[in-house]
């Protein structure tokens, strides 16, 4: 751990500094994707659910394909080949984005498009548990279909998904390490910033992966305490039945 309070090649900090950081540039990217992928993953889950029209099937087609890319060749696809396909004025504008701001836009779209196409699955499977009389019900009381998901299906669908959106969310914060490959400096590639620079690979690793755990399991506490906040009644009493 000595290695944290050593000061750097260029003498403007300690390598503390450079985890730290790493650090913001992590949560910064998770929090962010994260945001995106709940958006859009909402509403590509609800689209599916839909009967007829042409949503079912675009949503359906949206995450077959953000699903089955890899996710290192959807961040390579957005940092290198989205500018090129793009016009040209448009792509040059992309490519003279100042660093670090150049590789953290693509790497947050990736992220949040990635993951999307998880919780759109996650919010069909949500929708889709509840029954059926829900919805005729809704209807009977003159709920629009947009009144009907916005105060009945989708409030309860969450708090049943809950527990899954808590792994997509300590999954994704394990993803921002990718973006390392299109050259943003997170917590990954301050490691290997550090390793390269001492070659003392154990501390420089180990540091980043102890922070990975605890801010692994920070957030699983908070996700945990908001799911017993939000559990529904009736799953609280069919376990206290048990």
């Amino acid at each position: 751990m000595s290695l944290l309070f050593e000061t750097t090649p260029d003498g403007a900090g300690r390598y503390i500094d450079w985890i730290l950081n790493g650090l913001v540039w992590t949560l910064s990217l998770a929090f962010g994707a994260w945001a995106i992928a709940l958006v859009v993953g909402t509403l590509v889950g609800v689209a599916r659910t839909l009967r007829g029209g042409i949503w079912p099937r675009l949503g359906r087609i949206y995450v077959e394909t953000f699903r089955n890319i890899p996710l290192l060749v959807q961040m390579f696809f957005w940092y290198f080949a989205l500018p090129e396909i793009l016009p040209q004025r448009i792509g040059l504008a992309i490519k003279q984005i100042d660093p670090p701001w150049g590789s953290f836009v693509p790497a947050l779209i990736c992220l949040g498009l990635f993951t999307a196409a998880r919780i759109a699955e996650q919010v069909r499977a949500g929708v889709q548990a509840l029954p059926a009389g829900q919805s005729a019900a809704a209807s009977a009381l003159g709920f629009g279909r947009a009144g009907l998901y916005r105060v009945i299906l989708l409030p309860q669908a969450f708090r049943i998904i809950l527990p899954t959106l808590t792994n997509e969310f300590m999954t994704i914060f394990k993803n921002t390490s990718v973006a390392l490959t299109i050259g943003l400096v997170e917590l990954t590639a301050t490691a290997r910033e550090i390793n390269e620079n001492t070659f003392r690979t154990f501390e420089a690793y180990g540091v980043v992966t102890l922070v990975y755990l605890v801010i692994a399991l920070l957030a699983w506490s908070l996700m945990y305490w908001i799911e017993r906040a939000m559990q529904l009644p009736s799953l609280v009493s069919g376990s206290a039945r048990k």
